[in-house]
């Protein structure tokens, strides 16, 4: 891997691929998360745990059944895996997180997100085609997307919805 982690839009959010993805899928895998103010990650689940640890900014996290809770630096959050849940950044700056999970969840953001150079910001709001590309790789690793009404219901308005 090189020594500038890949840098990587994902849908608005980015993530850096701070460990390597290749190899073996079960393998721990470190990324580096930042959601920017006023943007959301939707409602989802996928087989893989993540575990989310803050470093800067807040972030109101849901999980089903338990509801919202909000995440502060020095936290740490576990989402096991095949649990419903979402993100949102409701401050002024952006949220920041280390988040452990496995290389095949890395190697999914690879394969989704749009590689971003030094300095580059993200696209707002995402193109239909890179918002095709998450939803047909998400259907074929057996990954679960909430519908526009699903997010409305626990407070998530997304783009164009």
């Amino acid at each position: 891997m090189s020594s500038t982690p890949l840098t990587l839009d994902v849908l608005g959010p980015t993530v850096q691929v701070l460990t390597p993805v290749d190899g073996d899928p079960e393998a721990p895998c470190a990324l580096r998360g930042t959601i920017p103010p006023g943007l959301v990650v939707p409602l989802h689940a996928h087989p893989d745990p993540e575990t989310f640890v803050m470093l800067s900014g807040e972030l109101d996290g849901f999980q089903a059944p338990s509801g919202w809770r909000r995440a502060r630096p020095g936290d740490a959050v576990h989402v096991p895996g095949g649990v419903r849940h979402a993100w949102r950044n409701p401050g002024a700056e952006a949220a920041v997180s280390i988040v452990v999970t496995t290389a095949r969840m890395g190697a999914f953001f690879a394969e989704i997100g749009t590689p971003l150079a030094p300095g580059e910001r993200p696209a707002w709001p995402p193109a239909p085609d890179a918002v095709e590309r998450l939803l047909r790789a998400a259907a074929r690793l057996g990954h679960w997307n909430a519908s526009p009404a699903e997010n409305a219901a626990i407070g998530i308005a997304l783009p164009g919805a």
